[in-house]
């Protein structure tokens, strides 16, 4: 009998433990997006070692373990660019050295991947005095870089696709 009634309180006891809510598992954190502050002049001499560096923070904080390449080339000749690794200098500062040789206008990105998650933020740089007038705009470069590269064959892709929709859409329709 004292089994019987240690079985009747018992089993109940544990359903209603078993039956309780368990708390929902926390969200993975994503890390956010890191901010690259462009340190390096937007003028610079000709012949003299000029250094591109940028500040990156992620969450408010310095970042000491990214991955930073600083990408640099001449108006109009992306394809000529090169990229030079940065190198931690301190408190999320990453730093590489270059010379510009001739006059020109000048583009830097400085590639960036903090936790996974990269930014590319980009600057003009003028060196020495120009001719503007043979400045190409970033909008109008020429079509062989790897940006209209990737815009032409995504849009190339897309649009076959667009139209295949639409010609199923027509089909429904009718």
């Amino acid at each position: 009998m004292k089994k019987w009634l240690f079985a009747l309180i018992a089993v109940p006891t544990l359903l209603v433990g078993c039956g309780e809510k368990k708390e929902a598992l926390p969200e993975p954190e994503v890390p956010q997006i890191p901010e690259v502050e462009i340190l390096t002049p937007k003028e610079v001499a000709l012949n003299e070692t000029i250094e591109l560096a940028a500040h990156v923070e992620q969450g408010g904080k310095n970042v000491d373990d990214a991955v930073v390449e600083f990408e640099v080339w001449e108006s109009g000749k992306r394809d000529e660019g090169q990229m030079i690794d940065g190198k931690l200098e301190q408190d999320g500062v990453y730093k590489a050295t270059t010379t510009f040789d001739h006059d020109g206008v000048y583009y830097m990105y400085a590639h960036t991947t903090a936790n996974g998650v990269h930014n590319m933020p980009k600057q003009q740089i003028i060196a020495g005095s120009p001719d503007m007038t043979k400045v190409v705009p970033e909008d109008e470069k020429a079509n062989n870089s790897m940006d209209n590269n990737m815009m032409d064959h995504n849009n190339d892709t897309s649009d076959d696709m667009d139209h295949e929709e639409e010609k199923k859409d027509e089909k429904n329709h009718h």
